[in-house]
């Protein structure tokens, strides 16, 4: 994998811990020489992995809107940063550029990215792997949610396993090297058997 592309906050969260884990992510990348794709924020997670990346010698590319960057949160300093006029444009962008994604903790833009490039996946758009660092638990709702919609038939459980979870950075590199896409074909749930 040449280029990695990170979904995550805007704002640092409310424990350390959540920048500690950007910053890792940021020098792993950089470490693995692995370009680090994302949003093209100076705020929040987003700053702290773009930022640890480029200081351990690492290549970053920005994405971002002109309506994110006239409010002056576009970062000045990366290898490359692309402007594009739409959100729908840049999530196009991104994933065009990235050989895999990864969420770190987020909002609602990470959610919506993180469904999107799944959805991708399951549709047969792309086949690119996808992986979410789930620190102290902050995915542990979503997950429950999406086993939920295994076992009420809104999802296949091959989907759901699309979606590599780990819990610290040092096991993302073989969670992403082992993901596989659904099998080709068709991504609705089978109905349920007749009475």
């Amino acid at each position: 994998m040449k280029r990695i592309c990170v979904f995550c906050g805007s704002n640092a969260g409310k424990r350390a811990v959540y920048a500690h884990t950007a910053a890792d992510l940021g020098r792993a990348f950089a470490a693995r020489k692995i370009g680090l794709i994302y949003g093209g924020g100076s705020v929040g997670l987003m700053k702290i992995a773009a930022e640890a990346a480029l200081a351990a010698g690492g290549e970053v590319i920005g994405v971002i809107t002109e309506q994110l960057m006239v409010r002056e949160v576009g970062h000045p300093g990366l290898s490359r940063l692309e402007v594009v006029p739409t959100m729908h444009e840049r999530k196009a962008l991104m994933a065009s550029l990235a050989d895999a994604f990864v969420a770190l903790p987020g909002g609602f833009g990470t959610f919506d990215e993180l469904c999107e490039m799944a959805t991708w996946d399951q549709l047969g758009i792309h086949a690119k792997p996808l992986a979410l660092v789930n620190v102290e638990g902050y995915f542990d709702g979503f997950l429950a949610q999406l086993d939920r919609g295994v076992a009420d038939g809104f999802l296949r459980s091959e989907h759901r396993a699309m979606i590599e979870v780990v819990t610290r950075v040092t096991d993302l590199f073989d969670a992403l090297a082992r993901w596989h896409g659904p099998p080709a074909g068709n991504w609705l749930v089978d109905p349920p058997p007749k009475p």
